[in-house]
């Protein structure tokens, strides 16, 4: 247990400067001493593994400085075209997004959004929305399908339209606030495999910085286009198949936010028949009400999901253990999460 303990202190307090050779030193503690158990050797591995992320963060940031070198790598999203967007399955899951009532929106301080064994997610900045899932999914679109090392450059108006929107004044300004909401809200998240090993972590160690949602933009007035900058961290959060598909030109004819809430739960899981208790459903749409009004709201949703064929058989009934839930049926033949 010394050994594993010294790794985690050294992991705690290795400064940017020291991770490559924090790595090397560990690697050679696992080599040449064994470890009395399994707990012990799961540690070092895992403090091992973190640092050597960390390492591959610092080199992705150093590359995003240089002109010469991609900002962004292009990853490959089986189903994406330009009917179909993705979210990673993680921030689809969570609160994230909510289906919140127009006005006035809390600020976040490093509140948690999702826990379970695999992950946990925490965030800071104004409440987003549903509209802002719209134009951050977009926004990953453009990135995910221009070229490596390319950031996405659009105009504003086409932006607008593909979320199926006018082009009046109030809908640039709606626009800008919106991304800049995006560009202002971070992340923290911290994942793992199911054997325990870290998958990856960011924004929770001094170590790794906090994830944008939307790494920034620039705007041109003579254009009156954006240049959309994205995290190249991403690519990991939505590697190894892990996203949500999402039908665009359903979603953009819905007309409750909830809907497009669960829309994005419903794609997260392959289950033919989904059960989630109304607490859930409740706490993760951060609807603050009495149950008994979030209720319509939620047979309204899934009707509407019915109507558009996304699930079958929407009902709200009681489990065997006296707990209400909402029970419905996926399409076959709706995008399968990757």
């Amino acid at each position: 247990m010394r050994c594993s303990h010294a790794a985690v202190v050294l992991l705690n307090g290795t400064g940017a400067h020291l991770i490559d050779n924090a790595v090397l030193c560990l690697s050679a503690i696992r080599t040449i001493m064994p470890l009395p158990n399994q707990r012990a050797n799961q540690r070092l591995s895992t403090a091992l593994h973190r640092l050597t992320e960390t390492a591959k963060q610092r080199q992705a940031t150093a590359a995003t400085c240089e002109p010469d070198k991609p900002a962004f790598k292009r990853i490959f999203l089986p189903g994406i075209n330009e009917n179909t967007r993705a979210m990673p399955n993680y921030i689809a899951r969570s609160s994230v997004f909510a289906p919140i009532a127009r006005g006035h929106r809390k600020m976040h301080d490093d509140v948690e959004f999702l826990r379970n064994e695999r992950v946990v997610i925490k965030g800071s900045g104004k409440q987003l929305c549903e509209d802002h899932a719209d134009v951050w999914m977009h926004a990953m679109y453009l990135q995910i399908t221009c070229k490596s090392g390319q950031r996405p450059v659009v105009n504003r108006a086409d932006f607008l339209r593909a979320l199926g929107r006018n082009t009046s004044g109030a809908s640039y300004q709606w626009l800008h606030n919106t991304m800049k909401d995006l560009a202002r809200f971070t992340l923290s998240i911290e994942a793992t495999r199911p054997n325990g090993i870290l998958k990856y972590s960011f924004g929770n160690h001094p170590s790794s910085r906090v994830l944008a949602m939307l790494g920034g933009f620039d705007y041109d007035d003579e254009l009156n286009e954006y240049t959309l900058y994205v995290d190249p961290r991403w690519t990991q959060i939505y590697g190894n198949r892990e996203f949500t598909l999402i039908d665009w030109n359903t979603r953009l004819n819905m007309r409750y936010a909830l809907s497009k809430s669960l829309q994005r739960l419903i794609g997260t899981s392959k289950d033919a028949e989904q059960r989630y208790s109304l607490q859930i459903l409740k706490e993760r749409a951060q609807y603050t009400g009495r149950m008994r009004d979030f209720k319509p709201a939620l047979e309204r949703a899934i009707n509407e999901l019915a109507e558009l064929g996304l699930i079958l058989s929407p009902r709200i009934e009681t489990s065997r253990r006296g707990v209400e839930q909402a029970v419905w049926n996926r399409v076959s033949d709706a995008p399968q999460p990757a």
